[in-house]
C-alpha cells in the first residue's frame, strides 16, 4: 500500500513537474530578462527591441517582388504602440536605398500606409519631419511614365495628402473611423469648416483614386495577375485604399447633406458635380477589384448603389447605406498566418509548441533506461523493470495528454474562426438594422409631420366652423357698407366725369384764348388803321370846311359889297345863304356823329387794351413756364449725356472683362492639356501623326486669325467679339494640339517620344506667354505670336517625319469612289424631292382642312430644304473642282485624290451621310403626313441632314483658298440649308401644335386628398420620365460612340495607328 501511494505521489510530482516545464519554456527568456534590473536591464531591452524592429523592417520592406508578409507589417505597428512613436521606424528606413529601386520604394510606401492607419497616433507627428523627402523622392519618381516608378510617386502624393489632412483634423484617426456624433464635432457646428471638410475630403480620395487607377493601368488585366507574385506584390496595398475609400466616401456623403441643409443648392453645384465624378470611379473600381481572386479570399468589397444619392432631397439620406468593409479572419494576408488586431493584442488561441518544444520532456528526463534523474531505485528500492514500466507508461500518459492538447487547440481555433465568422455577420446584421431604424425614424417623422399637418387642419375646421357665424354677420355689414360705397363710387364717378369735361372745357377755352390772342392782335392792328384813317378823314374835311368857310366869307364881304349894288339879286343870294345854312348844319350833324363813333372806337380800344394787357400776362405766365421746362429738359439732357458717358466707360470695361474672361479661359483650357501630360490615365491615350498633323495646321490658321483680330482691335477697340471668338478657339486648338501630341508620343520610340514632349511642352509655355501678353492693356500691342508659331511648326514637322509611308491606295478605285457618291447623293436628293411632290398632291387629293394645311406646309418646307442640299451639293462638286484644279499640278485628277486620301474619304462619308438623311427624312415625312409617323423623327432627320451637310461643307472648304467664288457660294448654300433646316423644324413644331389637343387642367372638382394623391402621382411619373430620360441619353452617347468606331473601320481611319505601332 505504502508502495503504491509513493508510486501516485510520484506520478503526480512528474506531471506536474512536465506542466510547469513546458508553461515556463516559451517565456523563459522575456522573464529573465524581466528579472535583471538596472539600467543595463533597460539598455539591453532597448537594444533588443530596436534590433527586432530593424529584422522586421528589413524582411518586410526588400527589392523581392511580391507582397509584403503580414507578420513583419503587424511588428512593425506593435513597435509603434510600444515605443509611442515612429522613431526606430524611420531610424530604420532612413538607411535604405529608396530612390535608387522602385521595387523597394513601393513596398517601403505599403508599410508606411498600415502605420499611419493602424500604428500609434504620434506615427503621423514623427512622419511630417521627413514630408520634404518624400516630396522629393515623389517627384524624382514621377520622371518615369511606366513600371513602379510612376506608382511610387502616385503613392508618395497619396501618403502626403494623408498625412496632412490629419495634421489640419486631428480629430480623424488614422483609420478613418469615427461615428456621426464625431464627425459633427469635427466641423465644430460651422457651415464654413463643413465646407473646407468636404473639400479637403475630395482632394483625399481624389488621390485615392488615381492610386487605384494607376495599378490598374498597369497591369495586364487580359491575365491572370492576381494569382502571380509580381501581380499581387502591386495589388496588396489596394486593401488599404479600399478601407480609406469605403469611409472618405460615407463622410462625403454625410456633409453634403449637412451642406445641403444650410447653403442653396447653386452655391454645391460644384460639389455635386465633384462628387458624381468620383462617385463614377469609386463604383467601377470597387467593382473591378470585387471580380478580382486575390481579393475574393481576403477582403469583402462592399457594392455602391446603382444610383449617387440625391442631394436636393434631404429624405434621401434615410436611404443611404454606409459601405461596410469586411476582412476575414482566416484570411487576412496571402499566406494565411495568424491576425493579431492592434486593438486586441491578447492572443486567446493555445500557441503550437514547437517541435523543439516537444522534445522538451526527453531532454529533461531521457527515454534511455541507464538515466535515472529522479533515482527511483535509490529512493524506494524498486526493480528496474517496474521503473521502466512507469516511464513507458508516464510516456503513454503525456502523448495522450500532448493529442488531447492538440485536437482542443484545433477545437478551439475552429471555434473561434466560427465566433469571428459570427461577428461578422452580426456586424453586417447590426449595419443593416441601423439603416432599417433610420429608415423607421425617417417613416416615423413623415408620419408625426403628417399627424401634425393633420391636426392642424382640424383645429383651422374648427376654427372655420366658429368663424362662420361672425364672417356671416360681417357679411351683412359689408354688404350694407358695400351699398353705401357703390352711391360713393357712382358720385365720385359722376364728379370725375364732370371734372374731366370741365378740363376739356378749360383746354378749349385755352385754344380758344390763344386763337382769340392772335384776333385781337390782328384786330388791334386794323383798328389803329381805322382810327389813322378816320383822323385823316376828320382833318380833311375840317380843312375842307374851312377852306369852305373862308370862300363864303369872301363870298359874304364880297356879296355885302356888291349888296348895295347888287339888291336885285337879292333873293338869290338869300336863297343861297339858307342852302348854305343847311348845309353848315348838315356838316355839323355829321361832325357830331363823327365825334360819337370815335369815342365808341376808343371805348372799343380801352376793352382791346384791357384783353390785351390780360393776354400778355397769360403769355408772359406762359413763357416762363416755358421756360422752366427748357430748363428742366436741359437738365435731363445733361443727366442723360453723363449716364451715357458712364455706359460707355461701363461698355468698355465689358469689352475688357470678356477679353480677358476669354485669355483666362483659354489659359484654363492650355493648362488643364498640360496636365493631361502627367495623368497617368492619360498614358494609354494614343494619337496617330495625320490628326496630329491636321489639329496643329489648324492651330496655325488660327493664330494668324489671332493676329488679324488683334490688329483690328488695337485700329478699333469697339469691337471685341472677334478677338474674343479667335482667343478662345486658339485656346481650344492649342490645347488639342498639346494632349493630341502627348497621345502621339506614346506609340513612337523613345527619342522620339522625348523630343515630341519637349516640343508640346514648349508649344504650352508659349501659349501661356502669348496670352499673358494678351491679358493686359499695355502689352497688347507688343504681343508677339512668332515663337508659339515657330513651336506649332516644329510639332507639325515631327508629325510629318512620323507619317507612315508606303501606304499605296488605288488611286481608281478612289477617285471613281468619289464621283460615285456625289453622283449617288445627287440622285438621292432628286428622288427625295420628286417623292415629296408626289406626297403633296396626295395629301392635296385626299386631306381637308387643317390637316391639309399642315401636311402641305410641312411638305413645302421639305422641298425647299431639298432643293437648298442640291444647291449645296453643285457648290461642293465646282469646289472640288477648282481644288483639283489648283492642287494636282502635273497629277491627273485620280492621283490627286489617291494622293489626298484622308481628304477623299472624308468627301465620300459626307456624301453618304447626306444621301442617306435625305432618303431617311423623306421616309420620315411620309409617315407623318399618313398619320403614322411622330413629328419627332421628322425634326431629328432634318437634324441630321444639317450635320451631314455641315461634314460635308467642312470635308470641301478644307483644303480651298479662302478667296474662292466657289467657296462663298458653298457657304451660301450652307447657309441656305441650315435656314431651310430651321423652317422645316419650325413648320413641323406648328403643326404638332394645331393637331395635338391640350387636355383642359380642371380640378374644381377635386378634394385636397385627391389633390395630393394626383400630385404624387405627378411627381412619380416626372422622376420615372427623368430615369428614362438619362437612361436614353447614355443610350444616345453609347449608340455614337460605336457609330463613330464603326465608320472608323469602315474608312479606315486606324490605319495610321496601327501603322505606327
Amino acid at each position: 500500500m505504502a508502495k503504491y501511494n509513493l508510486s501516485s505521489a510520484t506520478y503526480y510530482t512528474t506531471m506536474d513537474r512536465v506542466k510547469s516545464s513546458m508553461q515556463q519554456v516559451p517565456n523563459a527568456i522575456p522573464k529573465v530578462i524581466r528579472r535583471t534590473g538596472g539600467a543595463n536591464s533597460l539598455e539591453l531591452e532597448k537594444e533588443n527591441f530596436e534590433r527586432g524592429q530593424a529584422v522586421s523592417i528589413n524582411k518586410a520592406i526588400n527589392t523581392q517582388e511580391v507582397a509584403v508578409k503580414e507578420k513583419h507589417a503587424r511588428t512593425c505597428i506593435l513597435g509603434t504602440h510600444h515605443e509611442k512613436g515612429a522613431h526606430t521606424f524611420w531610424t530604420a528606413v532612413n538607411r535604405l536605398p529608396l530612390s535608387s529601386n522602385a521595387v523597394l520604394c513601393w513596398k517601403f510606401c505599403h508599410v508606411f500606409h498600415k502605420l499611419l492607419r493602424d500604428g500609434h497616433p504620434n506615427v503621423i507627428k514623427d512622419s511630417m519631419r521627413n514630408k520634404a523627402d518624400l516630396t522629393d523622392m515623389s517627384r524624382m519618381w514621377g520622371h518615369l511614365s511606366e513600371g513602379y516608378g510612376k506608382l511610387c510617386s502616385i503613392y508618395l502624393k497619396l501618403l502626403i495628402t494623408k498625412m496632412e489632412f490629419h495634421i489640419k483634423n486631428p480629430r480623424f484617426p488614422g483609420n478613418l473611423q469615427m461615428s456621426n456624433r464625431q464627425l459633427d464635432e469635427a466641423g465644430e457646428n460651422d457651415v464654413n469648416n463643413f465646407f473646407q471638410l468636404t473639400v479637403e475630403m475630395f482632394d483625399y480620395l481624389e488621390c485615392e483614386l488615381n492610386l487605384f487607377l494607376g495599378v490598374f493601368s498597369s497591369l495586364d488585366m487580359s491575365r491572370s495577375v492576381s494569382v502571380t507574385a509580381a501581380g499581387q506584390c502591386r495589388l496588396a496595398p489596394l486593401i488599404q485604399v479600399i478601407l480609406d475609400c469605403s469611409h472618405l466616401y460615407d463622410y462625403t456623403v454625410k456633409l453634403l447633406f449637412k451642406l445641403h441643409s444650410c447653403l442653396p443648392a447653386d452655391t454645391l453645384q460644384g460639389h455635386r458635380d465633384r462628387f458624381q465624378e468620383q462617385f463614377k470611379k469609386l463604383k467601377s473600381l470597387f467593382y473591378r477589384s470585387s471580380n478580382l481572386q486575390y481579393f475574393k479570399r481576403l477582403i469583402q468589397i462592399p457594392q455602391l448603389p446603382e444610383n449617387p444619392p440625391n442631394f436636393l432631397r434631404a429624405s434621401a439620406l434615410s436611404e443611404h447605406i454606409s459601405p461596410v468593409v469586411v476582412i476575414p479572419a482566416e484570411s487576412s494576408s496571402p499566406e494565411s498566418e495568424h491576425v493579431v488586431e492592434t486593438d486586441d493584442l491578447v492572443d486567446t488561441d493555445i500557441p503550437v509548441l514547437p517541435a523543439a518544444l516537444e522534445t522538451k520532456f526527453d531532454d529533461l528526463f531521457g527515454t534511455s533506461a541507464a538515466i535515472d534523474p529522479f533515482n527511483f531505485n535509490s529512493q524506494n528500492g524498486m526493480r528496474k523493470d517496474d521503473k521502466d514500466r512507469l516511464i513507458e507508461q508516464l510516456t503513454r500518459e503525456i502523448q495522450a495528454l500532448k493529442d488531447e492538447l492538440e485536437s482542443f487547440r484545433l477545437e478551439s481555433g475552429r471555434l473561434c474562426q466560427a465566433l469571428r465568422g459570427r461577428v461578422n455577420e452580426l456586424e453586417a446584421e447590426l449595419a443593416e438594422q441601423s439603416h432599417l431604424r433610420l429608415q423607421a425614424a425617417g417613416e416615423s417623422e413623415f408620419l408625426k409631420a403628417e399627424l401634425d399637418d393633420l391636426r392642424r387642419v382640424r383645429e383651422d375646421t374648427e376654427k372655420e366652423q366658429r368663424s362662420l357665424t361672425e364672417i356671416e354677420r360681417k357679411a351683412q355689414a359689408n354688404e350694407q357698407r358695400y351699398t353705401k360705397l357703390k352711391e360713393k363710387y357712382t358720385e365720385l364717378v359722376q364728379s370725375h366725369a364732370d371734372l374731366l369735361r370741365k378740363n376739356a372745357e378749360v383746354t378749349r377755352q385755352m385754344t380758344v384764348a390763344r386763337a382769340a390772342q392772335d384776333e385781337v392782335e390782328a384786330v388791334r392792328k386794323e383798328m389803329q388803321e381805322k382810327v389813322k384813317a378816320a383822323q385823316e378823314a376828320s382833318d380833311r374835311q375840317e380843312k375842307e370846311q374851312l377852306e369852305q368857310l373862308q370862300e363864303l366869307q369872301r363870298e359874304l364881304v364880297s356879296t355885302r359889297v356888291e349888296l348895295d349894288s347888287l339888291k336885285t339879286t337879292m333873293a338869290s343870294s338869300q336863297q343861297s345863304s339858307e342852302a348854305l345854312g343847311t348845309q353848315l348844319a348838315a356838316l355839323a350833324s355829321e361832325k357830331a356823329e363823327l365825334v360819337q363813333s370815335l369815342s365808341k372806337v376808343e371805348t372799343e380800344l380801352v376793352v382791346q387794351g384791357q384783353e390785351l394787357e390780360r393776354v400778355k400776362s397769360s403769355l408772359a405766365t406762359e413763357r416762363e413756364n416755358g421756360v422752366k421746362t427748357a430748363e428742366a429738359l436741359q437738365n435731363q439732357l445733361n443727366e442723360k449725356e453723363s449716364r451715357e458717358q458712364a455706359l460707355e466707360s461701363q461698355l468698355v470695361a465689358a469689352r475688357w472683362s470678356s477679353l480677358q474672361a476669354a485669355v483666362e479661359e483659354a489659359e484654363k483650357i492650355i493648362r488643364d492639356s498640360l496636365a493631361q501630360i502627367d495623368n497617368p490615365a492619360h498614358i494609354s491615350s494614343t494619337s496617330s501623326a495625320d490628326y496630329l498633323a491636321s489639329r496643329c495646321q489648324a492651330s496655325l490658321n488660327c493664330i494668324d486669325r489671332l493676329h488679324s483680330a488683334r490688329e483690328a482691335f488695337i485700329a478699333d477697340n469697339t469691337d471685341v467679339s472677334e478677338l474674343v471668338r479667335a482667343v478662345t478657339q486658339c485656346g481650344h486648338l492649342v490645347g488639342d494640339a498639346i494632349v493630341q501630341g502627348s497621345a502621339t508620343s506614346h506609340m513612337v520610340p523613345v527619342e522620339q517620344a522625348d523630343a515630341l514632349s519637349e516640343s508640346v511642352k514648349l508649344c504650352g509655355t508659349e501659349a501661356l506667354a502669348l496670352l499673358g501678353q494678351l491679358k493686359q492693356r499695355d502689352s497688347l500691342a507688343a504681343a508677339d505670336k512668332s515663337k508659339l508659331k515657330a513651336a506649332l511648326e516644329a510639332i507639325l514637322a515631327t508629325a510629318e517625319k512620323l507619317r507612315p509611308r508606303g501606304l499605296e491606295l488605288q488611286q481608281g478605285e478612289l477617285g471613281d469612289l468619289v464621283e460615285q457618291e456625289m453622283a449617288a447623293t445627287s440622285a438621292a436628293v432628286e428622288s427625295a424631292a420628286a417623292r415629296i411632290e408626289e406626297m403633296l398632291n396626295k395629301s392635296r387629293a385626299v386631306d381637308t382642312g387643317i390637316k391639309m394645311e399642315v401636311n402641305e406646309r410641312i411638305l413645302a418646307s421639305c422641298t425647299e430644304l431639298m432643293q437648298a442640299i442640291k444647291e449645296l451639293i453643285l457648290s461642293s462638286k465646282d469646289l472640288q473642282r477648282d481644288i483639283v484644279e489648283s492642287g494636282r499640278g502635273a497629277a491627273s485628277m485620280k492621283e490627286f485624290y489617291a494622293k489626298n486620301s484622308r481628304w477623299t474619304e472624308g468627301l465620300i462619308s459626307a456624301s453618304k451621310a447626306v444621301g442617306w438623311g435625305a432618303t431617311v427624312m423623306v421616309d420620315a415625312a411620309d409617315l407623318v403626313v399618313q398619320g403614322k409617323g411622330k413629328f419627332e423623327e421628322l425634326m431629328v432627320c432634318s437634324h441630321e441632314i444639317a450635320a451631314s451637310t455641315a461634314q460635308l461643307v467642312a470635308a470641301s472648304r478644307v483644303k480651298a483658298d479662302k478667296g474662292s467664288a466657289n467657296l462663298q457660294r458653298l457657304q451660301q448654300a450652307s447657309r441656305g440649308v441650315t435656314q431651310a433646316t430651321a423652317v422645316v423644324v419650325a413648320s413641323t413644331k406648328s403643326g404638332k401644335s394645331q393637331i395635338e389637343e391640350t387636355d383642359t387642367m380642371d380640378f374644381s372638382s377635386m378634394t385636397l386628398t385627391q389633390i395630393k394623391r394626383q400630385e404624387m402621382d405627378a411627381q412619380v411619373l416626372v422622376l420615372e420620365l427623368e430615369t428614362r430620360l438619362q437612361k436614353e441619353r447614355e443610350r444616345l452617347g453609347e449608340l455614337r460612340k460605336k457609330h463613330y468606331e464603326l465608320a472608323g473601320v469602315a474608312e479606315g481611319w486606324g490605319e495610321d495607328e496601327e501603322g505606327t505601332g
